[in-house]
């Protein structure tokens, strides 16, 4: 079995790792956040002097980080991941970067010898935390084959979307529609409020037709509505989300002027101190500009 290396250990990596390091897997672990790794630790994994120590002993290493810029310098600073690992070796990237820095990986890889898996997940926080993400994989056939039980130890769903990039390329379509929806019910929810109805008929109602989504039949009820923005996904990371989705549309010459819109609703809702808040809390963004009384359902309200 494969000694593995984890960089990065937020609120996804964290519970991710923590998964792996429950089910058997030998870890080594590295962050910026001295108390995550502690917690690891204490699950039995092991505190990387640096990266490149991660790079020489694990056959495959995950990282799981906020952006490119940071998977590209933990890849190929001179003390990184690729100018240290050995023949063989797989850099498992978890997060949602840009395709193009995917691209720029795939390359600096083969040159060395060693792979890129492009695995970014599905679903949110709590789902990691009960080993229940989705993980949308791209892959060589045979790298896939090496990697899909350490995404089965952290997850219960998993899609070979296709070659290195097809993951992160059909994450970017899955969020895309994801924050779209999110904006979409918070903009409905706040003009609820502004007309004066009843929020929990007004939500039976919209469960009941066309109008349902995903977003607001599952996360909406579970965070802003029951008057929880504790993070799972922030405004700030979908905020980077739509980002990459417009370059990526941009360079290939696909109009999408509903994403722009997004896109500047969370700008603003950044701009005014929003970004750090669970991303549902845009509904409440909405009615604050509006100066609308912010949505939220009774205590005890249950869907139907």
């Amino acid at each position: 079995m494969d000694k593995i290396g984890f960089i990065g250990l937020g609120r996804m990596g964290k519970p991710m790792a923590s998964n792996l390091s429950k089910k058997g897997y030998e870890l080594v672990v590295h962050d910026v956040n001295a108390a995550a790794v502690d917690e690891l630790v204490s699950l039995g994994a092991r505190k990387a002097v640096n990266l490149a120590e991660i790079a020489k002993e694990c056959g495959i290493v995950i990282t799981m980080l906020p952006s490119s810029v940071e998977v590209e310098q933990v890849a190929l600073s001179p003390e990184g991941i690729f100018p240290n690992a050995r023949p063989g070796g797989i850099l498992l990237d978890m997060s949602t970067i840009d395709p193009l820095a995917t691209e720029r990986l795939h390359v600096a890889a083969q040159q060395r010898g060693l792979s890129v898996v492009d695995a970014p997940v599905g679903r949110l926080a709590q789902h990691a935390d009960r080993g229940e993400s989705l993980f949308m994989v791209g892959a060589s056939d045979e790298d896939f084959k090496r990697i899909e039980p350490l995404l089965y130890a952290m997850g219960t769903t998993v899609y070979h979307c296709g070659g290195v990039g097809a993951g992160g390329r059909t994450k970017l379509v899955n969020n895309y529609m994801v924050v779209a929806l999110c904006q979409m019910n918070g903009e409905a929810l706040a003009l609820s409020q502004r007309f004066g109805l009843d929020i929990a008929k007004t939500l039976q109602v919209l469960f009941g037709t066309s109008a349902s989504n995903g977003q607001l039949r599952m996360n909406f009820p579970n965070k802003v509505l029951v008057n929880d923005t504790t993070p799972g996904f922030t405004i700030d990371l979908a905020h980077k989300d739509m980002s990459l989705v417009l370059g990526a549309a941009h360079a290939l010459k696909v109009p999408m002027p509903l994403a722009a819109a997004v896109f500047e609703s969370f700008s603003l809702a950044r701009a005014s101190e929003y970004g750090r808040i669970d991303f549902t809390g845009i509904a409440d963004a909405i009615c604050d500009l509006a100066k609308i009384p912010r949505a939220r359902v009774p205590e005890g309200w249950k869907i139907d």
